[in-house]
């Protein structure tokens, strides 16, 4: 059995970032990831762009995410695989993976946890498939960043699904990509065939319900990048309906990509290049937590005493039951910030949750969701169970003071 100091369990950008924190406070680290790579979303589920994690203060701009991400973009940058918001998947791959290595983190792909043990009010151990068999590590500290809360639904600690009343969940996406395309023919008339598309849905052409394409940029030449698919009320943590949703986004592509090669300019020549290795989940599980922060207080920037994070990204909600996706935006110079107090389960002294999954409404969750934002959430996680093992306390206990000091003196901005 392996024995460390913090467990991480989730390799995305919450859980690199929460790792990358803990190691450099001192601790031992294992981090473990389902996937073959770390990168989360961004790699398996080919979700990009970075979303706007920025603001405008007394004329100036000010980054929301710092600290750890934009370590991580600087890299990008140096390793040319940055282009403004866009960045190239294998390279964040190969930048994520020099930071875990840089700080000497034990690391697990392809490891899936499916057990948990706990005594008096602490998570002990963690069990998880592997194509050796089951493997068991224990860690004094345990940091959830799946994304789906799983650590902490194994663990039985409260969660909640999607939003109030019916708990339907923002709707899954499966990205996909076309080659060979005309990108700046494509562009210039992209508004014609979003009319074309609204006119083919609202005769029953397609089975996805988006009301309209959504395509973003690349930074390989002739590509462009799909987040247009929508499959609606399907439980992201049900196995058998995920399989589901897996199979309906498929077919989307497929029917989007034969309207598109025949209506839109610039892709006669196109070819479908690629869809995600996963389908990409907006919002599953989140804690039910020490606080729960409400998307109120996001409207009205609620700025807290335990701050944090901080973050302005729109509250930006895909309708769970079909068309229409809502938003409100933050006006310039204006964010909210996140409280520790979300990243802490009510059962457990040495548990974390980082990432979309912490304690929130469905609203607020919409917000901070985005990449940017969950790798600040991440390093707080890992700064706080450092500092927690420094003190050699409980993860409630420990100084916020303390801990705001330490995000601030590492680059955060955490927005007090």
């Amino acid at each position: 059995m392996r024995k460390y100091d913090v467990a991480v369990v989730g390799g995305g950008f919450a859980g690199v970032a929460a790792a990358v924190a803990a190691a450099r406070a001192g601790a031992k680290v294992f981090l473990v990831e389902k996937g073959n790579s770390l990168g989360g979303a961004a790699v398996n589920c080919l979700v990009m762009p970075f979303m706007r994690y920025w603001t405008e203060i007394d004329g100036k701009r000010v980054d929301l995410s710092a600290g750890i991400f934009s370590e991580i973009n600087q890299k990008l940058k140096e390793s040319d695989a940055l282009n403004g918001k866009n960045f190239l998947e294998e390279g964040l791959k190969l930048v994520l993976n020099d930071m875990v290595e840089k700080e000497n983190i034990d690391v697990l792909y392809h490891g899936y946890l499916f057990d948990v043990k706990s005594e008096n009010g602490k998570i002990s151990s963690l069990t998880f498939a592997t194509v050796g068999g089951a493997e068991e590590v224990c860690a004094d500290y345990f940091i959830d960043a799946t994304g789906d809360a799983q650590l902490a639904f194994l663990s039985d600690c409260e969660t909640t699904l999607g939003r109030d009343g019916d708990h339907l969940c923002q709707p899954m996406t499966l990205c996909f990509r076309v080659g060979n395309a005309d990108v700046e023919r494509f562009w210039a008339n992209r508004d014609k065939l979003n009319e074309k598309y609204k006119e083919a849905l609202a005769r029953g052409e397609f089975i996805n319900p988006r009301e309209d394409i959504l395509v973003f940029r690349t930074p390989i030449k002739n590509v462009l990048h799909f987040n247009t698919t929508r499959v609606v009320k399907k439980n992201p943590t049900n196995a058998f309906e995920v399989t589901e949703a897996e199979i309906i986004a498929r077919k989307q592509v497929r029917e989007i990509y034969e309207f598109m090669k025949k209506h839109a300019e610039g892709l006669e020549d196109s070819f479908l290049m690629m869809t995600a290795s996963e389908i990409g989940v907006r919002e599953s599980r989140k804690i039910v937590g020490e606080y729960v922060l409400t998307e109120q207080e996001c409207r009205d920037c609620v700025k807290f005493e335990d701050a944090v994070v901080a973050c302005n990204y729109d509250i930006d909600i895909h309708n769970p039951e079909g068309a229409g996706t809502s938003h409100h935006y933050f006006a310039p110079g204006t964010y909210y910030t996140i409280p520790y107090r979300c990243l802490q389960t009510k059962e457990y002294a040495n548990l974390l949750v980082a990432g979309r999954c912490i304690s929130s409404d469905h609203g607020a969750q919409a917000s901070y969701r985005i990449m940017p934002t969950v790798c600040c959430i991440g390093e707080a996680a890992g700064t706080a169970v450092g500092i927690a093992l420094a003190e050699k306390s409980s993860v409630k206990d420990i100084s916020i003071e303390r801990l705001q000091k330490t995000l601030k003196a590492n680059g955060a901005f955490i927005g007090i």
